[in-house]
């Protein structure tokens, strides 16, 4: 909250009832400390605040009569009770001093300044286990929420896209001076959702969506010895706050990135993931907090639209974010190919482990086909045993099925194979294209003395081709032009560098990857 500027007919009061507290004027308001918002004033005294509505009509929200300042601020005290319940002691009034009717007041415990989230990020304080306090207490009042159709439509994929399609048109409406990348925001947007609806009715299926908090922000937040305290639900518009319980998550974590703690952040979001028993698609997470920042961009962008220009550098640095999370969110199919003994299992591990994409192995795969456990071996000629042309095709299709069906959940996908046959790849790039996945196609490379070396000292494993196998297949390969060619004759993580520029040409460093965590036993 900014410090009051200018006087508003709230700033008038005489003593609310049963609080102890008296303020009679504006001087000693002021004495007392203030705050303002664009809807409410804030007037501490002693250990205690005191919120007053101001009589305003903003169209979203109508406060000019007294009757509908009471509605709200009894709205506001139920439902922040379900965070902080000792915090929101109950309603009050203060009495105007020249008369008139009594102007309901919400009434407060003060929290102590130097304990809220926002402060203590600013100064490097740790924080650690205040936000796993913080994630606990939120996974709490979401598995406490109710759950309706009337809530559940406003977690679907159309919903989501309605809002940001709202955000972005009232963003246009603003005329000269757009956010830098604005046209990317909107594309990467689209795509994601054009090809995910199944992950929302999943999320619904799932009683993911709650009635949440809606405004989870690092300033509302105060941490107490004896757990936090969370304040200032959204309160004015029941829809925005019904929302999936990983979006409400989302925003404090774009509050924490934004305030420049990353690892805070990513910390914070696997943590409530942990309490919350939601292990959701790393896209999603991605996706849930570029929302929360564009929808942050936006307001910083109206109000230098109204003359704080300083903000605008503010709605420029939460544009960034959002695009470097859309960018991070997008779905893609990463194929690494190659012949046997070319390293390209090492890689596609390497690679699926640094993103945390899921990893398919065509060999594996080929061997559950038939029964055979993994590391068991089971040699045979080329074009024999379960490597006939039919085991072959039948492996690429389950294969290409799986990863398809994963990719429509929002999961990124490494498939291992040797993709040496061009109409596999090919079944691959229609299956992505389907699910508006990107394709990024690898195919490693090593002399062949170096082959030769590693096919006689590798030890017993999924894969059973040997120096005829490995003839063979280079001899039939097809041409694949449009593949990266890596080297893996030297250091892992040179291969691994090179493959991770072209999966993510932004860095690793600029988001984090949001992780999926998994609670300890006991």
């Amino acid at each position: 909250m900014a410090p009051a500027t200018s006087p508003d007919p709230a700033h008038a009061f005489a003593r609310p009832p049963d609080t102890g507290g008296r303020v009679t004027s504006e001087a000693e308001a002021a004495r007392a400390g203030l705050a303002e918002t664009h809807t409410a004033v804030v007037v501490f005294v002693g250990n205690r605040a005191y919120k007053v509505k101001k009589p305003v009509d903003l169209g979203f929200l109508d406060f000019r009569t007294v009757g509908a300042r009471r509605a709200a601020c009894d709205r506001e005290i139920a439902l922040n009770r379900r965070f902080s319940p000792d915090v929101y002691e109950g309603l009050g009034e203060f009495g105007p001093p020249r008369g008139g009717p009594p102007e309901p007041v919400v009434v407060m415990r003060r929290m102590p300044t130097a304990r809220r989230l926002a402060h203590l990020v600013s100064v490097g304080a740790p924080v650690g286990d205040a936000l796993r306090g913080v994630a606990r207490l939120l996974a709490a009042c979401h598995a406490r929420s109710p759950r309706s159709a009337t809530i559940d439509r406003e977690g679907t994929r159309d919903a989501l896209l309605a809002r940001w399609e709202a955000s972005f048109e009232q963003v246009r409406g603003l005329g000269e001076r757009p956010l830098s990348g604005f046209s990317e925001i909107e594309h990467l947007v689209r795509r994601y959702l054009r090809g995910r609806k199944d992950v929302f009715d999943v999320r619904i299926r799932e009683g993911r969506v709650v009635d949440g908090h809606g405004d989870l922000m690092a300033q509302d937040i105060f941490c107490l010895d004896d757990g936090p305290r969370v304040l200032d639900c959204l309160e004015f518009d029941d829809r925005l706050r019904y929302v999936d319980g990983l979006d409400d998550a989302a925003f404090l974590t774009m509050d924490l990135e934004r305030l420049g703690a990353p690892d805070a952040a990513a910390a914070f979001l696997a943590a409530y993931s942990e309490y919350s028993g939601d292990f959701a698609p790393v896209s999603l997470r991605h996706h849930y907090v570029a929302y929360r920042a564009f929808v942050r961009a936006k307001v910083s962008l109206f109000q230098a639209h109204q003359g704080l220009d300083v903000l605008r550098s503010d709605a420029e640095l939460l544009a960034d974010l959002t695009t470097r999370h859309l960018r991070t969110s997008a779905v893609r199919l990463v194929l690494v190919g190659g012949l046997p003994a070319s390293g390209k299992s090492t890689l596609a591990g390497a690679l699926a482990d640094r993103f945390g994409f899921t990893l398919l192995s065509s060999d594996r795969l080929r061997k559950e086909l038939a029964g055979i456990p993994p590391d068991r071996a089971a040699p045979a000629a080329y074009g024999e045993g379960i490597y006939t042309a039919e085991w072959t095709r039948r492996t690429y299709d389950t294969l290409v099925g799986r990863a398809s069906a994963l990719l429509s959940a929002g999961e990124s996908v490494v498939l291992d194979a040797t993709w040496t046959d061009g109409a596999h790849r090919a079944a691959a790039a229609r299956a992505a294209e389907r699910c508006d996945a990107d394709v990024i196609a690898f195919r490693c490379e090593v002399p062949s003395d170096l082959t030769a070396r590693r096919l006689r000292e590798r030890p017993p494993g999924p894969s059973d081709a040997g120096p005829a196998v490995v003839d063979a297949l280079a001899t039939t390969a097809d041409p694949w032009p449009e593949a990266t060619v890596v080297n893996t004759s030297g250091a892992l993580e040179a291969a691994v560098a090179r493959a991770s520029g072209l999966i993510r040409p932004d860095g690793l460093d600029h988001t984090r990857i949001f992780r999926r965590s998994y609670m300890e036993p006991g």
